[in-house]
């Protein structure tokens, strides 16, 4: 009897060590080693180093901006149990839409010419709301249809997309505002993402409509027994994947300053890989924002650093696809190893 007290007393420490660690801890160290494997390669194959390129560093972040933004619609959605496959069409259509009427007097071929230099709250709001209708459509037809969001995204992925080629029969959207413009200029895409990240993440952690997501997620049974309005709450967290989706899409627009109908081809399996990267598990009910932060910077990191190594594009797609599937394995271990404990 002493013997197991004594033992329960030197391992409780130990144990609550454990439970006090944040969870992104491990994803933050593999960030950190992939970086250092990076830096050391640097110097072997290429002679330079990786880390202290700090217009390397900037380029980086605001490159995985957008899909961050992105990713933390696809968090929700995923912790519901559920995915969204048309993000990144999304992100092409409301793209378009926005620019649309962003576009400034001095343009030749605008497409709207009296609807030229308005204020750029105007084509902002245009591409959200838009987004937000997108969204609002994905979550309607999976709560009362009961479709499976991945058929019902699916289809959105598509329409979307043709509807940003049809919309100007092809062709790119330029000569837009210098206020509008602004949006994508400089830091102000890694300042739109982290705001996003901070709102959400407080969302989640400390409001009604996170619990209803993570009750949604783990069980929808209990969550509907428990009073929640499942269809409901669905909806409402596929509305506001689709805003932001709506939001990626009009900084893309304005980084590029201008709008192809191509924009935003895979952003939806890259935002896809960032959140499972970051320790959200596709069977719902686990992740959390500040870990999806961190795998939107290991993605991008990876990305950087295969280009610093001047890797093919092609070998850096099938390694993405890979670390897809092993995050994946590793998040079947961990429910395996939950459901054990």
């Amino acid at each position: 009897m002493d013997t197991n007290i004594a033992a329960q007393g030197t391992t409780s420490p130990l144990a609550g060590t454990r439970r006090r660690m944040p969870p992104e801890f491990n994803i933050f160290l593999v960030l950190i080693g992939i970086a250092l494997v990076y830096e050391i390669l640097g110097w072997i194959l290429v002679g330079q180093s990786f880390l202290m390129n700090s217009q390397r560093l900037t380029i980086m972040i605001l490159q995985v901006s957008v899909i961050g933004i992105i990713a933390v619609g696809v968090t929700q959605v995923i912790i519901t149990g559920g995915i969204d496959l048309s993000s990144g069409s999304v992100v092409g259509m409301t793209a378009m839409f926005s620019a649309s009427v962003a576009q400034a007097s001095t343009w030749p071929r605008a497409l709207y010419p009296s609807l030229t230099d308005l204020p750029a709250i105007v084509p902002i709001a245009l591409g959200v709301g838009i987004g937000l209708v997108a969204g609002f459509i994905n979550g309607s037809l999976i709560a009362r249809t009961k479709i499976p969001p991945f058929i019902a995204t699916l289809g959105m992925m598509v329409s979307a997309r043709g509807i940003s080629k049809w919309y100007t029969k092809g062709q790119p959207v330029s000569g837009l505002t210098e206020q509008f413009n602004f949006i994508g200029t400089g830091i102000w895409p890694v300042v739109v993402f982290l705001v996003v990240a901070f709102i959400f993440h407080i969302a989640l952690r400390y409001t009604r409509y996170g619990k209803f997501t993570y009750a949604i997620g783990a069980n929808v049974q209990a969550a509907r027994v428990s009073g929640i309005n499942v269809e409901a709450h669905l909806v409402k967290v596929y509305a506001i994947a689709g805003m932001l989706a709506g939001l990626a899409g009009v900084v893309t627009a304005a980084r590029a300053q201008t709008a192809q109908a191509g924009m935003g081809v895979m952003y939806e399996l890259d935002a896809i890989a960032a959140t499972v990267i970051g320790g959200t598990s596709l069977t719902g009910g686990v992740g959390r924002v500040t870990g999806t932060v961190i795998g939107t910077v290991i993605l991008g990191v990876m990305t950087s650093g295969f280009t610093f190594l001047r890797v093919d594009a092609y070998y850096q797609e099938i390694v993405k696809g890979m670390i897809i599937v092993a995050a994946v394995v590793a998040d079947v271990y961990r429910q395996k190893g939950r459901k054990k404990a």
